[in-house]
Formats: C-alpha cells, sequence, structure tokens
C-alpha cells in the first residue's frame, strides 16, 4: 500500500480505464449490428408498407438513422461533459444504449398492448418511425461516448502512456464491431435447420434478436460506471479539490499528484474562456482531423465492404457472396491487429510520424484500386489494396484522430471544442458513407476510389504543416502550446510586406 500511494497504482487506472472503453465497444456495436439485421428488417417493413412505399431511399435512412443521432450526440456531448461531468454523461449514453437495445427489438411497445411481433399493415408506417426513433436514441449514445470517453480516458491518463490508453477506445470500437458480427452470425444460425426457415425467422424474430442483445453490453457498461471516479479536471473544475488529489494520488502516487494538480488549478482559473481564446487554429485543426478522417473513406469500406468485395470477384467461379463474407471477415481481423500496432507504438514514434506513414499507405491503397477497377483487372491485387488501405488506417487515423482530439484542447475549452470535432466527424461519415453509391454510379468505381486517394493524400499535406506533436505533453501543456502560436501568428501578421 505504502508504494501504492508513493507510485500510484497501475492496475487501477487500467480498470478504469478500461471500464471507459466499454463505451468504445458499444459505439462499434450499435453502429455495426445494422448490417446482419438489415436485409431482413428491409423485408419486414416491405411486408407491411409495400415495396412502392418503403423503396430504397427510405431504407437507405432507415439503416443510417442512427448517425443522425451520432450527429445530435457530438453536439451535445460539450455541453454535457462541462455540467454534468464526464462519468455522468458516460451512464447517460449507457442509458440510451439500453433504451435504444429495447426499443429498437420492439419499437411496437409504444404503440400496441399485445406486444404482438406481426404487425398488420396500416400500423407497420408508424413502427416504422418508432424504430428510427430509437435507432436515434441509440445513435445519440454512440455521440457522446465517441466524444467522451476519449476525454474520460486521457484526464485519467499520466501523460507518459495516455496516448496507448486512449487508443485502446479505437480498439474497443473495432472489437465491438467484430463481436457483433459474431453475435448476429450466431443468432441467425440458431433460427432454424434449413435456410429457407432462417431467412423467414430473420423477417419475425432474427433482426428483433440482434438489436436486443446490445442490451447486456449496454446494462454492464451502466452497472460499472458506477464503480469509477469522475476525473480529477472536473473535480477542480466543480471546486472539489479534496477528492481530485484522492483519484490523483490514487493514479500517480503522492508526489506527483501534488505536481499535476497545481498544473490543472492554473489552467482552470479562466474556466469561462470563449471557444476561440487560443485562436482559431486550435479548432480548425481538431475539425479538420475529424473531417480527413472519414473524408479518406474508411467508413465506405467499412459498411459497404461485402460490396465492395462482391465487385472485386464477379465473373468468378467463385460464391460471390460467401467469398465476399470471407474477405470481409480477414479484413476484420487485419482491422483489429494493425489497432494494435498503433496502441504499443503511439508512444514510442509519436501522433504525427503514425498519421503520415498511415496517410501515405491509404493513398497508395485507395490509388491502386482505383487503377485495378479503371483498367477493369479486379482481383487479388484489388483485395490486398483494400488490405494496405485499411491497416493504415487503424494504425493511423482510427485510432491517432481520437488520442489527438482528446488532448489538443486546452483545459479551459476542451469540452466544447471536443463536441465540435466530434460533431463535424458524424456530419462527414453521414454525407461520405450516403454519398458513395451516387459517386459509382455518376464516377464508377474508379473514379469514387480515386476521390478518396486525393484527399488521403491531402490528409498528409494537412498534418505535415498544421498539426503539432503532443507526446509527452500533459494536457495542461496545451494552452501554453496554442498561445505560443496564436501569439507568433499575430505577430507574423503585423510585420510590414
Amino acid at each position: 500500500m505504502a508504494n501504492s500511494k508513493e507510485n500510484g497504482s497501475k492496475i487501477y487506472l487500467y480498470g478504469i480505464t478500461a471500464v471507459a472503453v466499454i463505451g468504445g465497444l458499444l459505439f462499434g456495436y450499435d453502429t455495426a449490428v445494422i448490417s446482419g439485421a438489415e436485409q431482413a428488417l428491409q423485408r419486414f417493413f416491405i411486408a407491411g408498407i409495400g415495396e412502392q412505399e418503403y423503396t430504397e431511399g427510405v431504407h437507405g435512412f432507415v439503416v443510417s438513422s442512427a448517425l443522425v443521432g451520432c450527429i445530435i450526440g457530438g453536439i451535445i456531448s460539450g455541453f454535457m461533459a462541462q455540467r454534468l461531468g464526464r462519468k455522468i454523461s458516460l451512464i447517460v449514453s449507457s442509458v440510451l444504449f439500453f433504451l435504444s437495445a429495447l426499443g429498437s427489438y420492439m419499437p411496437e411497445f409504444l404503440f400496441r398492448s399485445d406486444f404482438s411481433f406481426y404487425e398488420p399493415k396500416d400500423s407497420t408506417n408508424t413502427l416504422k418511425w418508432a424504430f428510427i426513433l430509437y435507432r436515434i436514441l441509440g445513435g445519440i449514445g454512440v455521440g457522446l461516448a465517441s466524444a467522451i470517453c476519449p476525454m474520460y480516458i486521457a484526464e485519467v491518463s499520466p501523460a507518459e502512456i495516455r496516448g496507448k490508453l486512449v487508443s485502446c477506445n479505437q480498439f474497443a470500437i473495432i472489437f465491438g464491431q467484430l463481436v457483433v458480427y459474431a453475435v448476429n452470425a450466431v443468432i441467425r444460425s440458431n433460427l432454424g435447420n434449413t435456410e429457407q426457415e432462417i431467412k423467414e425467422r430473420m423477417i419475425t424474430v432474427g433482426w428483433r434478436r440482434m438489436f436486443v442483445s446490445e442490451a447486456v453490453p449496454a446494462a454492464l457498461f451502466g452497472i460499472l460506471l458506477l464503480f469509477v471516479p469522475k476525473t480529477p479536471r472536473f473535480l477542480v473544475m466543480k471546486n472539489n479539490e479534496e477528492k481530485a488529489v484522492k483519484v490523483l494520488t490514487r493514479i500517480n502516487g503522492e508526489r506527483k499528484a501534488n505536481e499535476i494538480l497545481t498544473e490543472i488549478k492554473d489552467t482552470i482559473e479562466e474556466k469561462k474562456e470563449k471557444i476561440f481564446a487560443y485562436g482559431v487554429l486550435v479548432i480548425v485543426v481538431g475539425a479538420l482531423l475529424s473531417f480527413f478522417q472519414q473524408a479518406v473513406g474508411i467508413n465506405v469500406v467499412l459498411y459497404y465492404a461485402k460490396r465492395i468485395f462482391e465487385s472485386i470477384i464477379k465473373n468468378n467461379d467463385e460464391n460471390d457472396e460467401n467469398n465476399a463474407m470471407i474477405r470481409t471477415v480477414i479484413m476484420g481481423i487485419v482491422n483489429v491487429l494493425f489497432t494494435l500496432v498503433a496502441i504499443f507504438t503511439v508512444e514510442k514514434l509519436g501522433r504525427r510520424p503514425l498519421l503520415m506513414a498511415g496517410s501515405v499507405g491509404m493513398a497508395i491503397g485507395m490509388a491502386v484500386l482505383s487503377i485495378t477497377f479503371f483498367m477493369d483487372s479486379v482481383g487479388i491485387v484489388a483485395f490486398f489494396s483494400i488490405i494496405i488501405y485499411t491497416a493504415s488506417f487503424m494504425v493511423s487515423w482510427g485510432p491517432i484522430c481520437w488520442v489527438l482530439i482528446s488532448e489538443i484542447f486546452p483545459n479551459t475549452i476542451r469540452s466544447n471544442a471536443v463536441a465540435i470535432a466530434v460533431a463535424v466527424q458524424w456530419t462527414c461519415n453521414l454525407i461520405v458513407s450516403s454519398t458513395f453509391p451516387t459517386l459509382i454510379k455518376i464516377l464508377g468505381d474508379g473514379g469514387a476510389y480515386a476521390i478518396y486517394a486525393f484527399f488521403s493524400v491531402l490528409s498528409l499535406v494537412f498534418v505535415f504543416f498544421w498539426v503539432p506533436e503532443t507526446k509527452g505533453k500533459s494536457l495542461e501543456d496545451m494552452g501554453d502550446l496554442w498561445r505560443s502560436k496564436m501569439n507568433k501568428n499575430k505577430k507574423e501578421a503585423e510585420l510590414p510586406l
């Protein structure tokens, strides 16, 4: 115990970090659960509403409706983190995840008293909107978790391992996607003995079970959050230094805790600073990190993976659908492995080198993929170009973007600045993923992938000229960093031409 008081407890730190990253797992789980259920959901609504009314466009909105909630959650995350705190905001997100899981499982809950799974045609349209409402609720939970989980982890972590621990959140997101793929597969396989029976039961109960499966990790997240502390920085902001010191001592040891407390107090004094108190540049850099993370096209590859792989192996003698699924699983495994690489190298190599290396890899992967389509020679080369692209993203822009968003903003504006960056990210996600089918139709596969290659190159230029290195810096150092940049820009602007 004496040693723990002197040096802090890594077990305690890793324990509360593990609880926080369940929010990342739910982030991945909620965004990916729709992939296994969407076709059965479409047939369910067509059977009730009719194909003429339930068009592809309507289905697209039903499938992507959670992203609307993600944008809302991102926008309000700053306000909630500031007023309620990081811990309470995460508890709210866990409740939203739980309600979304139950509501998506049984959208008729508010509209029928018999809880029947079989709906008359005149009520199915109402259920469609009820389902959308519940998915938006889950999306708000995702938006909150995507902003506040990295913020929470960053604010409890020592500077020397902060990047590694925040990167664990990205690993949890990718792992959550793999978990739900496996859960969906198990649910589907247990619906019947024949393919026809499975398809029929998917329409009635299969898609419902997939959505309700999220209730288990959501409930676990909410319960475990009751046992983690509020972040020291939020406690100081609320004039509760005694509790802040206890948390800091338990994590860092007594001597280091007092040093960190002094730094926090020095940067918290002006806690009512305006969003541009450190200049416009810091907000622009945060927003552009989010923009480029999406503009390079990663969620096009993740959301439309099966479709993309089917287009690569078309006209072969193989079973296209089965082979596409196998390639999707391979890509998922690669994503997990390279996210682990990022976790174990971010503190050694730094943020900027990883981002720039990732931009180069993504540009090469997308450029080669584009060329294979233009030359009509898709095949194994196209497949490996996608693997190179996703591996490059997962070792760089996937986790490192979240690390930087959680740490580059000064304490006094962090909540609101993170909210802006996250809202930009989810808005760009919605735009990029929803425009992909249109781009394919207008420009062809090669043209669409060429656009993502172009943005990958631009992301390299952006990082090289604008993004600072934050490796080893404390969160309290961020104010000095951006003030110095702001003063330097002012002096340069005042120089005579």
